[in-house]
């Protein structure tokens, strides 16, 4: 087991800021989110051990969760999933590849297991690598007829990426994220863009990126969704592809942005999210011009 597995961070209450919305985190007495990093296939730098076990990313989560009340239970061990996961509100993953195999495997048990608990009620959010989790033996530019049950879940999977650049965040309107409110009608980041296809049909598309004048033959297509959410059953699943670069967990700025998200999926504010895809990225299926 590695040494930083099931390590809890981040229970303090008397360092609670509440979100805002109607009622805080903090006004639970055992909020958990399980942060998932395993990597069975490209290891990105966020989630690479740095200092004391811990992850670039892992040390962000450890500073939101003590602002707001969350035990944050670390690992990259699939194990985890063979045991309690009833005591998890939210699952978070940044993984990569067949999280099968490789010495921290998850179990195919421990997979439905994973994927029936989110239909049960119990959230999910993925950031940035977790489509390229499970992908699809498919030609890369062709949408399949048949995805894992997983990329079902999740909404879409990762085809390619071009060089890193600022590129253009469309905001679906009215934006209902909290931080998205006074961004008006898109604003500009600079990361590694995903681009993406098996975009399921019933996604509530949050934030489209823009392919006009980026760089890369990756994004001579329509614009497509890069943030969206969707319901899955009983659970509240939400997706944002940013997220390559340790920048993003060390911006104070964009984690208000990932502390939103995490409180839709925790079922802390409401949004609306009636599928929009075909209407906000109409071209979102076309994947290459």
């Amino acid at each position: 087991m590695l040494r930083r597995d099931f390590l809890r961070i981040g229970l303090a209450a008397s360092a609670a800021t509440a979100f805002p919305f109607s009622r805080s985190l903090a006004d639970d007495k055992a909020v958990k989110v399980l942060y998932f990093s395993n990597s069975a296939g490209f290891e990105h730098e966020p989630v690479k051990i740095v200092k004391d076990g811990l992850s670039v990313s892992d040390i962000a989560l450890q500073k939101l969760g003590a602002a707001h009340n969350i035990e944050v239970v670390c690992t990259k061990d699939g194990k985890i999933f063979d045991g309690d996961l009833t005591q998890f509100r939210c699952f978070a993953f940044y993984t990569s590849g067949d999280l099968l195999k490789g010495p921290n495997a998850m179990s195919a048990e421990g997979k439905k297991r994973f994927l029936a608990a989110i239909d049960d009620g119990i959230g999910f959010l993925g950031f940035h690598a977790a489509t390229d989790t499970w992908r699809t033996n498919s030609p890369p530019y062709e949408n399949p007829k048949e995805v894992d049950p997983y990329i079902a879940m999740i909404g879409g999977e990762f085809i390619s990426h071009g060089p890193q650049q600022e590129a253009v965040m469309k905001v679906t309107q009215p934006a209902q994220i909290p931080w998205l409110k006074d961004k008006g009608e898109s604003f500009k980041y600079f990361d590694e863009w995903y681009a993406h296809k098996s975009f399921n049909k019933d996604m509530h598309v949050i934030l489209t990126q823009e392919t006009e004048g980026m760089n890369g033959k990756d994004y001579n297509r329509p614009p497509f969704p890069a943030t969206w959410a969707r319901m899955q059953k009983k659970g509240r699943v939400l997706y944002t592809s940013m997220g390559h670069r340790n920048e993003f967990f060390q911006d104070d700025n964009m984690m208000k942005l990932v502390r939103d998200c995490f409180g839709w999926v925790l079922g802390e504010y409401d949004m609306d999210v009636t599928p929009n895809i075909d209407k906000v990225t109409p071209g979102a299926s076309i994947l290459q011009r």
